[in-house]
């Protein structure tokens, strides 16, 4: 009997945990400590009410976005994902295809696995880059110079990666331990997967961080090259590190990381051309808000100045739509993109974003928009209390006049 065929990003995510190592799906599937933040991230858009509007004229809906110079066909980015290429064969190659025939962008990761001359070979009409500020600048040069010569003009920066993350997951999978324990762990799961054995770790190669090629311990030997990885990461980096950088990169330039709206005004004083409202899904500093609490304040307060993405919990096209009423220009998505591709590969991935954006139309109709900017606080349902998780105060209560203020954000932390 044929199984079912996966409809939601759950269900792509099952079928990705049966086909991936132990270990690489939790690397993708977790977060910091005791995964707070991970779970909050995700509950935090649920709690966020739509107001359903009927008969209005909702003919010829319009989903295209203008995000970062670029004309999106709907309000979305594939988020930057260390070691995404291992879902599949050749993985963010296949992710950048699936994301440009769909019409959005793709960001390569510094710690992918393809590199970046190979990605924009196959996606150059929307490609983006996530760097890190290491400490080697030489290598961070280095990088600019290839991202540039590839052609990128987006330039994602992560600034919320001081040190690296506590994740229990890894700890429990011996990732990153050395002895003949931990190897050994790793290398009964990945015998358990032999489909993902002959797809990724044979037909794949190579299974090198391409972009650190050169740099470091061989790209190959992912325990060494991990914990040089994990070295370079530079806690000295400050916001006077971020005025050099937007002096040098002559692109436009988002900051990656951002969850205060202080650091928010900051970025847009520097010159950045974007945020994101991001806590790097659950990933680095658990027990902080969630996304979706962050955003309004941030939004309100530097919208106008620089366009604000958001990361962190974005399961569906009306989790897209909830976060362009609470002020964001755009989300980006991160679990998702490499749940369907482990999953199905690029077709699986294409289907899932044609599927959201499917899911962002039908919001739009019954909340009685046609176009994104139509769409606000005025297309949120102010009038109940949220059940999921009982906050004191529903996510999207409004201070300030109907249609025009933000989510009462004190309020809901009291």
């Amino acid at each position: 009997m044929m199984g079912q065929f996966p409809a939601t990003v759950a269900d792509y995510r099952e079928r990705a945990k049966r086909r991936l190592p132990g270990f690489l799906f939790d690397y993708i599937d977790g977060g910091a400590g005791e995964e707070q933040t991970l779970r909050a991230n995700t509950s935090a858009w649920q709690q966020v009410l739509l107001r359903q509007r009927v008969l209005v004229n909702v003919d010829q809906i319009e989903t295209d976005a203008r995000v970062a110079g670029q004309t999106l066909a709907m309000p979305l980015v594939l988020a930057p994902i260390g070691l995404g290429g291992m879902s599949a064969r050749r993985g963010e190659v296949q992710a950048v295809r699936a994301a440009n025939a769909r019409g959005v962008p793709f960001t390569l990761s510094t710690v992918g696995i393809c590199g970046i001359e190979e990605v924009a070979a196959a996606g150059a009409m929307l490609n983006w880059f996530q760097l890190y500020m290491l400490r080697d600048r030489s290598v961070v040069d280095a990088i600019l110079r290839r991202v540039a010569a590839s052609g990128v003009q987006t330039l994602v920066f992560t600034v919320d990666l001081p040190l690296a993350g506590s994740r229990h997951r890894d700890v429990r999978n011996g990732v990153a331990t050395p002895g003949l324990g931990p190897k050994l762990l790793r290398v009964s799961q990945v015998l358990r997967r032999p489909r993902w054995i002959v797809d990724v770790a044979l037909r794949g190669k190579p299974l090198s961080f391409a972009n650190l090629a050169g740099h470091g311990p061989a790209a190959g030997d992912f325990e060494a090259f991990r914990s040089w990885i994990d070295a370079q990461f530079d806690p000295t980096v400050t916001w006077d590190d971020i005025a050099r950088l937007r002096e040098r990169w002559p692109g436009k330039l988002i900051l990656k990381g951002i969850l205060d709206v202080e650091d928010a005004e900051q970025a847009a004083k520097l010159g950045a051309d974007g945020l994101i409202v991001s806590n790097h899904g659950g990933r680095q500093l658990d027990g902080v808000r969630a996304t979706a609490l962050a955003l309004p304040d941030i939004a309100r307060t530097c919208g106008s100045k620089l366009d604000v993405l958001v990361d962190g919990g974005v399961r569906s096209g009306i989790d897209v739509f909830r976060a362009l009423a609470l002020g964001a220009k755009a989300v980006m998505i991160g679990r998702p993109w490499v749940f369907a591709l482990a999953a199905g590969g690029e077709s699986a991935l294409h289907t899932l974003l044609g599927r959201w954006q499917k899911e962002l139309q039908v919001a739009m109709a019954l909340t009685g928009v046609r176009r994104l900017a139509d769409i606000g606080p005025a297309c949120l349902d102010t009038s109940v209390q949220a059940q999921i998780g009982q906050p004191k105060e529903p996510l999207n209560k409004f201070r300030g006049d109907a249609g025009h203020g933000w989510p009462a954000q004190d309020q809901a932390r009291k």
